[in-house]
């Protein structure tokens, strides 16, 4: 069966996202009179990216806080810790693996250059920890703008 369009559930991204390419453009064919818009969105978005910095550094604590009352509740701690153990160990090796060998790699091949010669975070690792302590790749998102703008030099439009 195929689904018709008023069968589907959810947001039209698509749409959203034509919708802010024309209003874009239109703003720019505006010239001076658009302007004042973008400014206000160019605002906007610094307030949004400050937000999310917030967010970043104040929701590790709270996991914390509902991590630790769901250890309270256990009955076995060592079975708990053991396990734990096992499982950071394991996502650890992952990263390192993942984060320092196949990514790596896929970089060189694609670029012929070395990975490690530029910098591309102001604080190496840490958005491999951010990441997945958020459950989401968008949280790096300001940092990640950061570096590339700062450390590579690519134009803030780009980024």
């Amino acid at each position: 069966q195929i689904p018709i369009g008023t069968e589907i559930e959810g947001m039209n991204i698509l749409g959203l996202v034509m919708f802010a390419l024309v209003l874009g453009v239109a703003l720019k064919k505006l010239g001076q009179e658009g302007e004042d818009l973008i400014r206000f969105f160019n605002s906007f978005n610094e307030a949004t990216m400050v937000l999310v910095t917030w967010i970043m550094w104040y929701v590790p604590i709270g996991i914390m806080f509902l991590v630790g009352s769901k250890i309270v509740e256990m009955e076995d701690i060592v079975l708990l810790v053991t396990s734990l153990g096992k499982y950071i160990f394991a996502s650890i090796l992952g990263h390192i693996i993942h984060g320092g060998i196949i990514l790596p790699l896929i970089y060189f091949a694609a670029t012929r250059q070395n990975p490690y010669l530029k910098g591309h975070s102001e604080h190496p690792g840490a958005l491999c920890f951010i990441s997945p302590s958020s459950g989401s790749s968008s949280a790096t998102l300001p940092s990640m703008i950061k570096c590339v703008e700062e450390n590579n030099g690519v134009d803030k439009r780009i980024s």
